[in-house]
Formats: structure tokens, sequence, C-alpha cells
């Protein structure tokens, strides 16, 4: 995972603000909408400050009063819930380079995920709406008179940046086709933008319920939000329940920690949870893989709608920013332009080349020269010294693995001399080379990495595919991208991947050949979309039970597996019960397909 110096500003931020957050408590206050004016009321007389007025809740701050001490204070019969209002935080990681400014850049998710290989309908209605930090007004890579967004007194316009965070998803999802920039995976789609956030990077729950009823008061079909945090909340909840069950589609970023916490509001059944993949295929290292199974013994459950469902390009994804926050950079060796990446410092050089190795001591044959250094040994910061010490005039530093070198010169850079990465597949050219041409500079166009980034590549994607397919629900596109995924890493269904790389071509496919209501094709081959099988495990006189229930089946009979070998023909309609008898402790996979084929629903797992 790359931390740039921008991203440890973030998590910084974000562990004060957590801290910060328990000395003046929010609450979220469920109550009827003709009552509200009655709890309001009593909130003020008993000390509490009116953050949020939402359909059917308020929201308000109680400074130094925990969350019992609240119910007590708003006792009342008119108080449906009470409860904690989780703070909400950003997730990317920013390490700004590219410079697209004269020419249109397809970011690679687009190839990865066969984008261009169908249309996009924008007659269909798609809007998809963007709950974040605003979409600046001053980058006009995007069909404005397609977007509309809702103002908000603390976070101000929508259309004003808190950050370049929200103007860099809305790019990956919607930035037009117009021959400069970069284009997104539904260009020019119609857009509606809530601005929970601002420059601090961080809300409440109770922001993203009251924006939820405004994306579907806008009309959004899609609601897509990087965004996330630690604690459900049942208010926030019933609002993406309320906007599903309305026909739509509601994706939300996995989180960006690499560990097994599940992320709200991700994590909501409700809520397409994704994770992100790099351009190789490989998982982030910061993508988060909550398991798919909660509680224990009879109570265990599996569901594949609380964990990583599917997975898109995430990592250095090129979108917009606002006009002149990106930092760009640009190399060329012997007039041969090669891909490179910001470090530090701006300016524009030109000159011979010197080759320092790894840099680790100044050398005075680089006096008035392009250092070209190898990456190792010493830091990017004592490299970039010591040729400028040497009297070098710019650095270009490569990479000692495959791909792109990222980085910074650190918070206390004493350099002054354009410093600039560069890929080690690109290193034979460099060293070889006699001159280089390097320059750094501002841009409206930027990467960032995080599941943040991933998000609204899948909501664009959904968006594309559901413009084909509009007379199906957004439970269905959601079923369809889930089928069709490409499997990546462990086979078959995993929590890093979920279902797998989302296939725009193949969710498409998937929908021609199967309808709205889908059946077996797309995605991991046996996989239905339609037979799913449920398992509570427990304990009984020292014998391993596992109770099986099924649905979806085509006919009156299912044949079950357990670790791949078929162990019963039995009733679809009926629960079966499995005992396992040997010694010990273990996890069991199960699955079940219609008697006779090969259409099996995705496999669960228990574990004693």
């Amino acid at each position: 995972m790359r931390l740039t110096k921008v991203a440890t500003a973030l998590v910084a931020l974000s562990l004060g603000v957590s801290a910060g957050a328990t000395a003046s408590e929010r609450y979220v206050i469920q109550v009827d909408n003709d009552k509200k004016g009655i709890i309001k009321a009593l909130a003020k007389k008993v000390g509490g400050e009116l953050n949020l007025d939402g359909n059917g809740f308020i929201a308000a701050t109680f400074s130094g009063k925990d969350l019992s001490q609240v119910k007590g204070l708003l006792n009342n019969p008119h108080v449906k819930l009470v409860e904690v209002d989780q703070p909400r935080f950003l997730m990317s990681f920013s390490d700004d380079a590219g410079n697209p400014m004269t020419q249109q850049v397809t970011p690679y998710a687009v190839y990865q995920s066969k984008v261009n290989d169908i249309g996009f309908n924008a007659s269909a209605g798609m809007k998809v709406c963007v709950i974040d930090s605003g979409l600046d007004r001053s980058n006009q890579d995007f069909v404005w008179n397609n977007i509309s967004g809702d103002n908000d007194s603390g976070t101000g316009d929508w259309d004003q940046n808190g950050g370049p965070h929200g103007t860099h998803v809305a790019g990956t999802i919607g930035a037009a086709d117009n021959n400069v920039g970069v284009v997104g995976m539904a260009p020019g789609v119609d857009m509606h933008i809530i601005k929970v956030f601002n420059a601090d990077g961080w809300g409440y729950s109770s922001d993203l319920a009251h924006a939820a009823d405004l994306c579907s008061n806008a009309g959004a079909n899609i609601i897509s939000m990087s965004l996330g945090g630690g604690g459900s909340n049942s208010t926030e909840s019933n609002a993406f329940q309320s906007f599903s069950d309305a026909g739509g589609l509601v994706l939300a970023a996995a989180g960006n920690d690499g560990n097994s916490v599940r992320s709200y509001p991700a994590g909501y059944p409700s809520v397409m949870m994704i994770g992100a993949n790099d351009a190789t295929d490989a998982i982030a290292d910061f993508s988060q893989f909550p398991s798919c199974t909660t509680g224990r013994g009879k109570k265990q459950r599996t569901d594949l709608s609380i964990c990583v469902e599917i997975a898109a390009g995430g990592v250095d994804t090129l979108s917009t920013y606002p006009a002149g926050m990106a930092t760009a950079s640009n190399m060329s060796v012997d007039g041969n332009p090669l891909a490179s990446s910001s470090m530090e410092n701006a300016g524009s050089v030109s000159g011979s080349t010197y080759f320092m190795g790894t840099a680790e001591a100044t050398d005075f044959g680089a006096n008035g020269k392009v250092c070209v250094i190898d990456r190792g040994a010493i830091s990017f910061h004592d490299k970039v010294l010591n040729c400028e010490n040497s009297g070098g005039v710019g650095a270009v530093i490569i990479n000692n693995e495959s791909g792109m070198l990222y980085g910074t010169l650190g918070d206390a850079n004493a350099t002054t001399i354009p410093a600039v990465g560069a890929r080690l597949e690109d290193r034979a050219a460099i060293v070889a080379a006699s001159n280089a041409d390097i320059s750094i500079g501002t841009s409206d166009y930027g990467f960032m990495s995080g599941t943040s980034m991933a998000t609204p590549a899948v909501s664009g994607i959904a968006a594309r595919v559901w413009s084909n397919h509009n007379q199906c629900t957004g439970e269905e596109i959601r079923a369809a991208l889930n089928a069709s995924a490409r499997d990546s890493g462990a086979s078959g269904h995993d929590v890093y991947f979920g279902h797998g790389i989302v296939d725009a071509a193949a969710a498409d496919a998937y929908l021609t050949a199967n309808g709205c209501s889908g059946g077996d094709g797309g995605g991991e081959t046996g996989a239905g979309d339609g037979l799913t099988v449920t398992a509570d495990s427990y304990k009984q006189r020292g014998v391993k039970k596992v109770d099986l229930n099924f649905s979806g089946a085509a006919g009156s009979s299912v044949d079950v597996y357990r670790n791949g070998s078929e162990i019963g023909t039995v009733s679809s309609s009926a629960t079966y019960t499995d005992s396992i008898s040997t010694n010990g402790g273990g996890t069991y996979t199960y699955k079940a397909c219609d008697a006779g084929t090969s259409t099996c629903s995705e496999e669960i797992s228990v574990t004693f």
C-alpha cells in the first residue's frame, strides 16, 4: 500500500476526528415526522444541539453525554429509537501524477473490465447519485447540463469541492468522451451530487441516510459511495434498504485498512460492497475483506451480500481533479515520451543524462546533467539530494520492481530540483539515453488509489450495462454483475474479490441471454444465479450437525455436495441435516445443484 504525504494527513485526521467525537457525541433519534417538533423541542430543552432534520429522524449532539444518558433525557413515547450517529470517512490514498491536458486518456480499468465492448444508451434514463465531497465546476471534462446537486449549509455548494476526492470519483463514473482529459465508464451520464463531506473529509451516518432520500427525490437509479466507517446504524441501513426496495442499486467501498473488518454502509445487505484490484488483476493490499459468515453454532449464517461482492481497478486510477489541484509530470528520453510520476519540486529541465547507480554518494560527473538513479539502498530524498549536491539539474528514479515508481521526498524535503519516478520496464531505454527532458507542473487530472476508486468504476459500469437493459431492477443488475464477473484470485467466490473482477461485456451478454431474472450463464461455470443454500451449524452429543436449507431450485430435488463430493439428493423444500461424526473441529464447504445438472449455488463454509 502506498501511503503518500496526502494519505498520511488523511489518516491522521481520521484518528483525530474519532477521538474528538467521543467528547461531544452525536446521536440519531428516530421519530414520526408529525411528532418531530415535540422531540426537537425536548432535545433542545435538555441541552441538545440539532444537526440534521431527516425523513423520520433527527440528529443532535449532546455534549459529554453517552448513549444511556441521552436515552434517559429523551424518555418520551414519541421516540422510537436513539442510536449513535456513526462517523463516516472518505476512502482513498492519493498520489498525484499524469498530465492528460492535451489528449484524452483512457484509464486502465476501462480496458480491464471490457467497458468499450458495449455501448452506453444515454437516453435510457440512468442517473447516478454521488454522495461524496462535491464535484468542482472548474473541471470542464463533464457534460454539466446533465449534472445537478443539493447544497448543504454545513458543507457548502455541491459544485465547489471539499477536497479533490468527489471530483475524482465523479470523473471515473461520467467524465465526458470529448478528446481531452479522461473518459468515464458511462460518459456524460446524468449525475446528482450530494456533498456530505468538506475538506476535513468526514461526516455521519445520519448524513448518508438523509442523502439517500435526496438521491431518491432527484430520480437517481444508482447511489455511489466511496466512503465508510465502523459500526452499523439502523437509520442509515433502512434508508438504503428503501432505495433498493424501490428498484435502485446502492454501492459502497469495502475500505482501505487491508483487514477483515466490515465497514458500513458497504456491510449492509442492501448495499453492494466493492473491493479494489490493480492493473495486473491482483487484489490491492489495502482492500478490506470481511467474512461472509457471522455468528457461531446454530446462529451461524453465511450471507454473500455482507462481504465483498465484486472488484474493479482501484490502484493508481487516473481521473478528474479540481482545476490545477493535481500535480503532473512529463518525461522524454532522446525525444521519445515515456510514462513517469511526479515525486517533488515543480519545474522543467533538459540535459544530458548521467547514471548515478543508487546515488548513495555525491558524484560530480552529474554536474549540469539529469541524474538517472536506480531505486534501493537509501531514501528517495537522499538520492535526489546527492544528485543536487553533485550539480545535477533533475532526477529520474527507476523502480526496482515491475510497474511505475510512485513516491514523494518526504515532509522534510530539502531539495529543489524536479524529480520523477519511472517504470522498471523502461530502465534499459532510460539508462541508454543520451538526453532527457523532465517537467513537473499542475494539472486538472491525477491519480488516486483506494476502494473509493473501484466503487465509482463499478457504479459507472452498472449504469452502462443497465442503460441497455433498463427494464431490469437494481437488484437484477447487481445479480448480473456478480454472475458474470471474471474469476480472479482463489478459484470461485472468495472474500477478497467476491465473485471476481467486474466485466461489462460479460454482464451485458448475460442479461441478453438470460433476461433480467437471470439463470446459469455468466461468471463462474456452474454457478446458478437463483439457487442458494444457507447453513446452520451446531454440535449435538459430540456429533457435528449442519442444517441446510435451499431456495430458488428449479425442481423438487437438489444434489448436495460437501467439500466437493456429493453426499445425497434431497428435497429442495425441506431442511436437510448433515451429520459429521469425525473428531475435532474443521471447516466444511457446501453447495447445492439442481438435481442431475451443473446449475449450482455458490459455495458456503461452516467452521466448528
